[in-house]
């Protein structure tokens, strides 16, 4: 069997200014940094083959921490499908603010499945893409790898969903906890 581990990236500086980031590129807090560092730890000993991160700088920097010289030789393979929801016109944004200034649609733009701010995507959305990242990979899995995947906040929601087969009021509700590790056998 497959062994997958799936982590989100460490705390950002807009996570930590409560800004909506989506595909803006946002690095590691010092706070982050470690949050990640606990991550490394808990992993050091696995024998990764493959490892995923998205695009954006928090998902790459994350893994390289990960990574940090305990694992060698690893495919590492960049795919923007697991990337971070596009929050469109709230990009930038205070989060703090928005609710502030629109509880209702806040709620609805943060957590619901199928409402996407102005401009942006929709969880359902984010599911769409990283389903068939996850379609498209699984497949090439071998039954002795072992897989690490850097992802975020929401493009995890989808693959605990798809992993762990929660509903999707469940998938919608979840809140991150940092350091946290999923891991899964397939």
């Amino acid at each position: 069997m497959a062994k997958i581990f799936v982590f989100r990236h460490g705390q950002t500086f807009d996570n930590k200014e409560k800004i909506f980031s989506g595909f803006r590129q946002s690095d590691l807090t010092p706070e982050g940094i470690e949050e990640v560092k606990g991550i490394a730890e808990k992993l050091k000993n696995e024998k990764v083959t493959k490892a995923y991160q998205s695009d954006l700088i928090r998902s790459q920097h994350t893994l390289e921490l990960v990574l940090n010289g305990w694992h060698k030789n690893v495919e590492i393979i960049t795919d923007a499908r697991i990337k971070e929801r596009d929050y469109g016109d709230l990009t930038g944004k205070s989060k703090i603010e928005i609710e502030k200034q629109s509880p209702e649609q806040y709620k609805q733009w943060h957590r619901s499945y199928d409402v996407p701010p102005a401009g942006g995507e929709s969880i359902k959305d984010v599911e769409k893409r990283v389903l068939e990242f996850l379609n498209d990979v699984i497949p090439t899995w071998k039954k002795d790898d072992v897989i690490f995947i850097s992802a975020h906040g929401n493009s995890l929601r989808p693959m605990r969903r798809y992993f762990e087969h929660i509903t999707i009021d469940e998938m919608c509700s979840f809140e991150h906890t940092p350091s946290k590790i999923y891991s899964y056998e397939i």
